[in-house]
């Protein structure tokens, strides 16, 4: 589908909302694999703000109350937020609001999985201050409405330029002289309106930071800068300080949280866990663990012991520290000589520990800055240096009133001389040496604010921000330094390449170039993927001016469509929008970021299905593939098409704070495919089905249970229902276990458990209960005493195995109730059966459960049950199963005789993100209830949500981050000629902060003679050659072809004699005659393989061979 933007442009409009002496709200608002919505406050601000004018969707309300909830910085209470009543200093303020008492999960789901309830609520109580809305502010302001803050307020005196729409997504053409942070509000405030924006046009005052528990300064003299900071600092509380500038491909990050910081969660990762194997009477003590699962513990953390039978000394609950870990055991600082000797169980826990920091006020840190953050080792001298010219830009500001002139020599000399001065006059840590070279780049830059380091370095703040606010991960400590001297041009560029030409561009230009402006207007892109990163991707390249020239075009492709849950990361989608197309969404949302944007969406999933869409003449015309996808199989797709076209491709991808990218360059490089993480370990089955040690399992089998109830087996009654004979037909041509077990689910579902009343449904949930929660129970420890033995004779209930306790339901047991209503209503579902309202009530739902007649239970003898780890189902194959099956559809035909005429079943399939459809609560109860059997910890619906739903963490900062970084690359792939060394991997973890960058690896190069190629190359043959010139072709390069096939195909074998009758046929006659092969018109071309040798007999691998025929 072609996107017509005469009928899409909707799609960014702001709705209208009622304006009256009450602020009306939006109850859903934004995000992406991270989500957002009207998240508001229960606390009300004690002050009423004069409003002089309300930037929203066209009204105006002169005056409204507005509710702030008591400051929250780091534990501590702060004063509530104090205003100027003066109209110089009254901010004007968007209609968000902030009432909410709870957090919305379905919007939240993503970063609630990142960041939990307790700092997300820290959150919702915190106010902030961004000065300077260029790109970065803007960027820092998108990050932190997004994650869903009490309120922000943006400060900016200056006015819109044509400048700024280089990197500011929220500005356009006639938003120019408007002020910066008035022209803001509107569109910010659609990203969430649960979040309160307000600006601030005039000079700011120390005074006024008070009202802020962390204030972000993008665009401020360093003598300002010291005067707001000593005063955040000595505040108290203290707030938190941040100061941040992105200059051309240059950025700095400054963070001061105060005399005595407190971090929660240094990495914000769940404690670890062992189960223990046995504990030795040492001094010190010896801890072995199962080897399940390698120990994450790292010497001197801290650990707690439960469970712990026969030296129960150490289930005191008091934290003993660990010495000497290893991936299976570890020492404990015990002397454990004296304590009863250890028999069996027993699971120890990390402890987390709280971290106090001591940051010092800028005015110190200038002058003894400490350890700089590192992010690319390669440049491990480059800090110190940044460090000089950071200060140094701020004096040549200072004295001139102006910025260096990009191209200036004079400028960027002054500014050279600046620095050495500023170096000789250091006391300690004087630099010996001085890269002129650099800091003409840096002074050629200055006044740019690039969009890619914009959403970089508002990834990162936006973060520190959140860690100021909440004390969850560990802040950048103080100084981080950045630059991207690589993605410049490799040719030297001409002073006068760099004057502006009064285009939105200029700032871009002004570093670039405009020959390099050029090639990002004519650029060819295929962005795979709509989502969070897509999202960011188009803002990115749209402020670039990628594909916005004649000759440009970008592709777009998203199968998928809006969910609400995507609202709080993927940001240019509203919540209007939920149900549409994302790429046609996402593409139309960047048109009006950029009206020169020539951009096509699509709903094709890119995949072999849909090459007929994306075919050859689609990717030859390529300049570069960016990938924003959200599975492994996906990318390796796309890997295997950027090889076999040999298209650079951008790779990203985001894992709550963590984010990785990597290019992947024709011939310079190795390809995504060619290194991969190691699979997942999954549990076995009979742990999961009768042995589980953690809530995973209970859930993956909840999950499981869920699917087979509600999902496969109506499917499968379904599928019976349809065609009788043809489904009999298929099961007795199986003729094995898992067809038997169908049958016997089928059967089961229309006879004995046939549902045609509510009653019956709430029947069948109360003994589903007493089956799977009793029954199953009292039959395993039946057949497995809790004093049995294997046959060596160990026990039987070993670590990590833990012996089950059968429980009896209890209708005054609220968590029995709701899985009786969660169940039943569900299954209700699946017959079509009305669901009373009552059943709600849990008086009249109890009195429906206590009419169920529940029959006694007997364990029986000889009942098998799987123990073996290595086995991959539960059913037993057995000599008569194909009697069995036959009998069961003779069986199945009299139970289908009942049914009345047309009835089908419903089945239910799994969906996670609605809270009012109680798959959630079936699944948590199914899981809590067997993790109550087992003695298992439980969790909440929320925390059963992220494991049996799989959910991805996500958040914003680290998406914006990740972006940012690809464009950066993206520079070098479309400006060309670039070396290995030039490109950048980057891993980044947002939680440490740890940032690591490194040059890409190269391809393996295989040689023969004086030829050698990669995995990059593919030998082509154009011209519709025919077997003959095939085979002299190679032999000209030293090669014996012996065999060639098409598929599975052989076309050529040198064995056989009736192959030589094929000489002098086309390939393509071959290929379609001997291998059948269907070329379609849109194909050009076919590849073959080729099995060669050479002259000593040597087999040589060779690339690919694709023969053009058209």
């Amino acid at each position: 589908m072609k996107l017509d933007f005469s009928c899409s442009l909707h799609y960014m409009l702001p709705r209208k909302r009622a304006v009256g002496g009450e602020v009306v709200v939006n109850e859903e608002e934004d995000g992406d694999n991270h989500d957002t919505e009207t998240l508001l406050k229960k606390h009300r601000i004690d002050c009423s703000i004069s409003i002089s004018s309300v930037a929203t969707t066209g009204n105006t309300n002169s005056d409204a109350s507005i509710n702030n909830s008591d400051k929250n910085n780091n534990n501590s209470n702060i004063e509530d937020i104090k205003r100027s009543s003066s109209d110089a200093k009254t901010p004007t303020m968007a209609l968000g609001d902030r009432n909410s008492p709870d957090i919305d999960e379905d919007l939240h789901s993503r970063q609630l999985a990142v960041y939990g309830r307790e700092t997300m609520r820290r959150l919702f109580a915190s106010n902030i201050l961004i000065s300077g809305m260029q790109g970065l502010g803007v960027e820092i302001a998108k990050n932190l409405i997004l994650a869903g803050v009490k309120s922000v307020t943006l400060h900016d005196e200056g006015v819109v330029e044509l400048w700024d729409l280089s990197s500011n997504f929220i500005f356009s053409e006639d938003d120019v002289g408007k002020n910066r942070a008035l022209a803001s509000i509107q569109k910010l405030q659609e990203l969430n309106n649960s979040v309160v924006i307000s600006t601030l046009t005039t000079e700011l005052t120390k005074e006024q930071l008070s009202d802020f528990q962390a204030v972000v300064f993008t665009d401020i003299s360093l003598d300002k800068a010291i005067e707001f900071d000593d005063y955040c600092h000595n505040h108290q509380p203290p707030i938190s300080f941040i100061k941040s500038e992105v200059r051309g491909l240059f950025g700095n990050i400054f963070c001061d949280f105060g005399p005595d910081f407190t971090v929660l969660d240094v990495d914000g990762e769940d404690p670890h866990t062992g189960i223990v194997a046995s504990i030795s009477n040492d001094n010190p003590a010896l801890v072995a663990c199962v080897d399940d699962e390698r120990l994450e513990f790292q010497d001197g953390d801290l650990v707690v012991f439960s469970e712990v039978h026969g030296m129960t000394e150490l289930n005191d609950g008091k934290p003993r520290k660990v010495k000497n870990a290893r991936p299976y055991s570890f020492t404990l600082e015990e002397d454990t000589t004296n304590y009863a000797a250890y028999v069996k169980g027993g699971i120890v826990t990390q402890v987390k520990q709280p971290k106090v920091l001591n940051f010092k006020p800028l005015r110190e840190a200038l002058k003894d800055p400490g350890d700089f953050l590192l992010s690319d080792f390669s440049k491990f001298d480059r800090p110190p240096l940044l460090h000089l010219a950071f200060q140094a830009l701020d004096k040549f500001i200072s004295e001139l009133g102006r910025f260096p002139v990009a191209g200036s020599e004079e400028d960027a000399q002054k500014l050279i001389s600046c620095v050495i001065n500023i170096n000789d006059s250091s006391a300690d840590g004087k630099l010996e040496e001085i890269d002129h070279k650099l800091l003409r780049h840096f002074a050629f830059g200055a006044r740019a604010v690039l969009n890619p380091m914009a959403a970089m370095f508002g990834g990162i703040v936006g973060q520190e921000v959140v860690k100021a606010c909440s004390g969850k991960f560990h802040p950048l400590f103080q100084f981080f330094f950045f630059d991207s001297v690589e993605s410049l041009p490799t040719e030297p560029l001409d002073p006068g390449d760099l004057k502006p030409l009064n285009s939105r561009y200029d700032a871009q230009i002004s570093v670039f170039g405009s020959k390099l402006q050029k090639k990002l207007e004519d650029a060819k892109v295929f962005i795979v993927g709509s989502g969070a990163l897509g999202c960011e991707f188009l803002k990115n390249v749209a402020l670039m001016g990628v594909s916005c020239g004649g000759q440009g075009k970008i592709t777009i492709t998203d199968d998928d469509v809006i969910e609400k849950s995507n609202l709080s990361r993927q940001f240019l989608f509203r919540d209007w929008n939920i149900g549409q197309a994302k790429s046609t969404v996402a593409a139309s949302a960047a048109a009006l970021i950029n009206p020169r944007l020539l951009i096509e969406a699509l709903q094709n999933r890119a995949s072999p299905e849909s090459e007929n869409v994306f075919d050859d003449i689609f990717w030859e015309n390529l300049n570069v593939v960016i990938n924003a996808l959200d599975n492994v199989n996906a990318r390796l797709y796309i890997d295997q098409r950027c090889l076999y076209f040999q298209k650079p491709l951008l790779e990203s991808g985001t894992l709550g704070a963590k984010c990785n990218t990597q290019m992947v360059i024709p011939h310079l490089t190795e390809n995504y495919g060619a290194s991969r993480d190691p699979p997942e370990k999954q549990a076995p089955m009979c742990t999961v089905h009768s042995f589980p040690h953690n809530i995973d399992h209970c859930l993956t089998w909840a999950r499981s249970e869920f699917e087979g109830l509600l999902e496969k087996t109506p499917a499968e009654v379904n599928a019976y229902l349809i065609s009788p004979s043809e489904y009999a037909s298929a099961m007795k041509n199986a003729g094995d276990a898992q067809a038997r077990d169908n049958l016997e689910r089928v059967i089961e579902c229309l006879d004995k458990e046939k549902c045609e009343t509510f009653q019956d449904c709430i029947t069948w949930a109360r003994l589903k209960f007493e089956d799977y929660f009793f029954n199953r129970v009292e039959q395993l420890t039946y057949t497995f005493p809790e004093d049995a033995v294997t046959s060596n004779g160990t026990p039987f209930w070993s670590a990590p195995k833990r012996f089950p306790h059968s429980l009896r339901f209890s209708v005054d047991d609220p968590s029995h109730l709701h899985f009786v209503m969660a169940a039943s209503i569900l299954r209700a579902e699946t017959f079509g059966i009305q669901i009373p309202d009552w059943v709600k009530s849990p008086k009249k739902l109890a009195d429906a459960v206590n009419k169920v007649i529940v029959p006694d239970f007997q364990p029986k003898k000889d009942v098998k049950i799987v123990t073996d780890e290595k086995a991959t189902s539960l059913s037993t194959a057995s000599i008569d199963d194909a009697a069995v099956i036959n009998e069961l559809i003779v069986k199945l035909e009299k139970c289908q005789q009942r049914l009345p005429p047309g009835f089908r079943m419903n089945p239910i399939q799994f969906e996670k993100d609605d809270d009012t459809n109680y798959h959630m609560d079936l699944i948590a109860g199914l899981a809590n209830m067997r993790a109550r059997n087992y003695g298992i910890p439980e969790v909440d619906k929320l925390k059963a949500k992220f494991i049996a739903g799989r959910i991805i963490p996500a958040i914003a900062t680290s998406t914006a981050m990740a972006t940012g970084l690809v464009c950066l690359e993206l520079y070098k792939v479309l400006g060309g000629g670039h070396k290995l060394e030039d490109y950048r991997n980057t891993f980044a973890n947002l939680a440490l902060p740890l940032f690591s960058m490194a040059e890409p690896v190269p391809p393996k190069v295989i040689k023969h003679e004086d030829m050698s190629w990669t995995v990059w190359d593919r030998w082509i043959l154009r011209d519709n050659p025919t077997l003959r010139e095939l085979l002299q072709w190679l032999k000209n390069k030293g090669l014996n072809a012996y065999s060639i096939s098409y598929g599975s195909c052989l076309l050529y074998n040198s064995m056989f004699p009736r192959h030589r009758e094929r000489m002098d046929k086309k390939m393509v006659d071959l290929a379609r005659e001997v291998a059948k092969a269907e070329l379609p018109p849109n194909r050009r071309h076919f590849d073959v393989v080729v099995a060669c040798e050479d002259d000593e007999d040597n087999d040589i691998d060779i690339p690919q061979v694709s023969i053009y025929f058209r």
